[in-house]
């Protein structure tokens, strides 16, 4: 497919044939397939700026989360929450809490539930957004210019405690567990964010922001040609937060300063990276940044988000830059949004289309 001529290739057709396999990337790899299919090749002139390497000779910050109780020390941590937030938009976490137990049990939930009996992923299959738990690969699949090289088993949680009997059996468990930590660790990081911002702590949460999370559970096979594809392309995260889990296997890239910086995986870390609707309320102050994953020639990457969009009891409350945040000389650099309204324009949207904060901006 891939050595098929612009006259002759039927890009419709292809992604058409490809979905109703319902075996998403891995079945394509376990196909056996030497070279990938045309719909996951970049267009050439971003292949051109790949001959620029990423940077590695500067780490994005990492926190130690250590003896947060320590009034002193608890300072020192809310100084580095604020200083990546402000000039990366990216950090990762250590010390945080969560057992490594956790976080292995839930790479291998995964992994598991990838490499299980295709018929068992086929009865999670669909493309529809009102689903809670849903398999799939590439959500934007018919609105996006290039498909990326992963598969994605997502939980879509923002209104109650989700259902274990929803889920797949074979990964219930370590994400029920995962979840639960997931959320306690979210309520620290918003009270950090919040003192970052030179807020009373609980601000952020009582707005809201740390109820009702997603997770989207990415396996990323090994790839026969991962210098023409991605496995996920360039994009900001919609909503307020990410925390992210990844396995050994590298691949997560940030722009900074108009470079791509590798996040290396480190054992029992999380990263975690600010979302646009975080960037609106702080007025500018935090930053939502683009970021992507490559596709590698080993496999499978696997990385799990956590992604905290906002409760569903807030979904018709107006999110706009916080009040104490703004002033005369520091007026209002977006207007407020629904929040039913931001997620509908994501899920309707594809990675490809203009950022979403550009819809906001006064």
């Amino acid at each position: 497919m891939a050595s098929e001529t612009s006259v002759d290739y039927n890009r419709t057709k292809e992604l058409k044939e490809f979905d109703e396999t319902k075996a998403g990337i891995k079945g394509l790899v376990d196909s056996g397939i030497v070279s990938i299919p045309k719909m996951f090749i970049r267009p050439a002139e971003e292949l051109v700026e790949e001959l620029n390497p990423s940077q590695t000779n500067t780490e994005v910050p990492i926190i130690d989360l250590s003896n947060i109780q320590d009034s002193s020390r608890r300072k020192q941590i809310v100084d580095e929450v604020r200083f990546a937030s402000e000039e990366w938009g990216f950090f990762q976490v250590i010390n945080h809490g969560i057992p490594l137990t956790v976080l292995d049990d839930m790479i291998e939930g995964v992994r598991k539930f990838n490499e299980q009996d295709l018929e068992l992923k086929k009865e999670l299959y669909t493309r529809d957004p009102t689903k809670k738990v849903r398999f799939s690969s590439n959500f934007d699949l018919y609105a996006s210019q290039t498909a990326d090289w992963r598969d994605t088993l997502t939980f879509f949680f923002l209104d109650f405690d989700p259902d274990p009997n929803e889920m797949p059996e074979v990964c219930r468990e370590p994400t029920l567990e995962y979840i639960k930590y997931m959320r306690k660790l979210g309520e620290t990081l918003f009270e950090l964010l919040s003192e970052a911002l030179g807020l009373q702590a609980d601000h952020l949460g009582s707005m809201g922001c740390a109820k009702g999370c997603s997770i989207s559970c990415h396996y990323y096979p090994a790839c026969p040609q991962p210098e023409l594809t991605l496995g996920v392309r360039k994009h900001v995260d919609p909503g307020l937060l990410t925390l992210l889990l990844q396995n050994d296997i590298g691949g997560l890239q940030v722009l900074h300063e108009g470079q791509w910086f590798d996040v290396p995986p480190i054992r029992g870390a999380l990263v975690v990276n600010i979302g646009d609707l975080l960037q609106i309320i702080s007025n500018d102050k935090l930053k939502s940044v683009e970021h992507r994953a490559t596709a590698n020639h080993v496999g499978p990457r696997i990385s799990v988000p956590c992604f905290f969009l906002g409760h569903a009891s807030i979904l018709d409350k107006p999110f706009g830059p916080i009040k104490e945040l703004t002033s005369e000389a520091n007026p209002p650099k977006y207007k407020e949004v629904l929040l039913r309204e931001h997620i509908g324009r994501f899920l309707s949207s594809s990675l490809d289309k203009k950022p979403l904060i550009e819809y906001y901006k006064l």
